[in-house]
């Protein structure tokens, strides 16, 4: 059949479906008409219609397929649904500075492996700085995209300044013993939408890592590298001096008795990305260098458990006059040891310590425990090891 080209305007509806002879289904006039409902049978492409006599053609995500006029779950709608979905709770107790996270169960995670499941487990990091001394992981779960851990996960010496400046980033990868350890997808938290001793629950969906800068933005952002060095805030400037954290307990009984009890995020000192820290303890002055103590060395951990206690046989009337010197040493086998970071608590220091100080000496024979934040400000004579 020969058609004869022309103008598409004076031709009805019948004429136009009855030329309509391409190879394809034939459209039915209900299909046509749901673009122009105002039109019968017989009408004519040539009759001008208003704005109100055309309908729009309506649209519908895969999420509202066969669903009425319902709100959205934006989790449902948004491209990240396809990797998965992470329920997990949030403590922080202040009286002990432990946050501890209890990873739930995850739901629908992306397929990792070629037997279309995954063999999921969950990593914890505090931002900034997130490292080894900060990395918490729950076990292995096997063959599922449904994991179940209930696991409880404790980062220890978490004060509440940490808890208004850091971010939680809780990530689910999947684990693979042939090669490398693939990322599945990833949340952010920010730690001060947790009130303390208030147990928070997250039900969230997993999203892809942020993006990396453009070059434009990073060509932008070395422009104004000058003014963001000059804005940079005593917060940011502590942050780069902490070298880990300590928790003593002190207690003035007949002396003076000294309780280390474990580290928490220390600086890593070796290669391997860890330390073998141990701790030394100094009661100064000392002319005859006798209060000289130290701890056992823990291998290979950022985050020692020492529970080692030392006295010191001293009347209170002189304690008052000390300064107690606590450092903590990265050991290292055939050369020196290197120092990760100390404190001092004495009447002479300042903040936490101070007051961590003079709460000993006002609580006779009571056991003062406080976490302390390690510096490299310590006098340099102490730095000989």
């Amino acid at each position: 059949m020969t058609v004869r080209k022309g103008k598409r305007l004076g031709i009805s509806i019948q004429e136009h479906m009855a030329i309509d002879v391409c190879p394809g289904p034939i459209r039915p006039i209900r299909q046509i008409s749901a673009y122009f409902p105002r039109l019968s049978p017989t009408s004519s492409f040539s009759e001008p219609l208003s704005p109100n006599q055309v309908a729009a053609p309506t649209t519908l995500s895969p999420g509202t397929a066969g669903q009425g006029e319902g709100a959205i779950d934006s989790c449902d709608s948004d491209d990240n649904t396809s990797l998965g979905t992470l329920a997990f709770d949030l403590l922080y107790e202040k009286a002990t500075s432990s946050l501890h996270c209890t990873v739930l169960r995850a739901k629908g995670l992306k397929p990792m492996d070629f037997n279309g499941l995954a063999d999921p487990y969950v990593k914890l990091h505090l931002l900034p700085g997130a490292c080894k001394a900060n990395k918490l992981k729950t076990k292995t779960v096997r063959n599922t995209l449904n994991p179940v851990w209930n696991e409880t996960l404790t980062y220890c010496g978490i004060t509440e300044e940490d808890m208004y400046r850091k971010t939680l980033r809780v990530s689910v990868c999947d684990e693979d013993k042939l090669t490398h350890n693939e990322f599945i997808g990833e949340s952010r938290v920010a730690l001060r939408r947790v009130k303390p001793d208030q147990t928070k629950h997250f039900n969230i969906c997993l999203e892809h890592p942020p993006p990396l800068a453009s070059p434009t933005a990073m060509s932008t952002a070395l422009r104004g590298i000058s003014c963001y060095l000059r804005e940079v805030n005593t917060e940011q400037q502590r942050s780069l001096e902490e070298r880990g954290r300590l928790l003593l307990c002190l207690q003035a009984r007949g002396g003076l008795c000294v309780g280390v009890k474990r580290c928490a995020h220390l600086a890593a000192m070796d290669v391997n990305g860890y330390s073998d820290p141990y701790v030394k303890t100094y009661l100064k002055p000392d002319v005859h260098k006798k209060s000289k103590h130290k701890t056992a060395v823990i291998k290979k951990t950022l985050n020692p458990e020492f529970n080692e206690e030392f006295f010191y046989e001293i009347s209170f009337s002189e304690l008052a006059t000390k300064t107690l010197e606590v450092t903590v040493w990265d050991y290292d086998l055939g050369k020196s040891n290197d120092f990760i970071g100390g404190v001092s608590l004495g009447c002479h220091s300042q903040g936490e310590t101070l007051q961590h100080w003079i709460d000993c000496l006002k609580n006779k024979g009571k056991k003062v425990e406080r976490w302390h934040t390690l510096t490299n400000e310590l006098p340099g004579s102490t730095l000989q090891e």
